[in-house]
């Protein structure tokens, strides 16, 4: 996140996709891609989890990969209940947050098993997370026997994915 949202701050894409946003245009990411219209949100950029200062589009914080990478979540908790960070959601791979402007429509996921946690300060030096209603998306495929069934698609395909393309064996 804090790599991407430097170029993008070099070459004033950052500008940019604020004035696509202010015409309506529908923005998107994944990872630190849907971190980055936040507030801010909690990056590994620089090998351990930290808080980074997102472009600020959407009210509130985000920290992703919720159950891929672990050590996100301490961090993010910790930056909540301190107020280095507002409010905000943690995310499974494979869930994410709708917005309607600035209000959350919906949490949505491509995993049955995805969730969506609210955290928030307690009010005493800590969080409290509370799971959002989360809607499965997907489609269905041919199975084995010729009948649908659900395939859902998760980061961990398009790590893989990446990774093949960049092998330089």
């Amino acid at each position: 996140m804090r790599n991407m949202l430097a170029i993008w701050r070099e070459h004033g894409i950052d500008d940019a996709m604020r004035t696509a946003w202010e015409r309506g245009v529908v923005l998107a990411g994944l990872s630190a891609g849907a971190m980055c219209w936040f507030e801010g949100g909690v990056s590994m950029s620089g090998g351990r989890p930290e808080v980074v200062p997102g472009i600020g589009l959407l009210p509130g914080s985000l920290s992703v990969h919720l159950d891929g990478e672990a050590e996100r979540l301490p961090v993010y908790e910790e930056a909540v209940a301190t107020g280095a960070l507002p409010a905000g959601f943690a995310a499974d791979d494979g869930a994410a947050v709708v917005y309607h402007g600035t209000r959350l429509a919906e949490c949505v996921s491509s995993r049955g098993d995805a969730r969506v946690v609210r955290v928030e300060p307690d009010g005493g030096g800590g969080t409290v997370a509370s799971p959002q209603p989360v809607r499965l998306l997907g489609h269905a495929v041919a199975g084995v026997s010729g009948a649908p069934t659900h395939q859902p698609y998760g980061v961990s395909e398009m790590r893989a994915l990446r990774a093949g393309r960049h092998r330089w064996d």
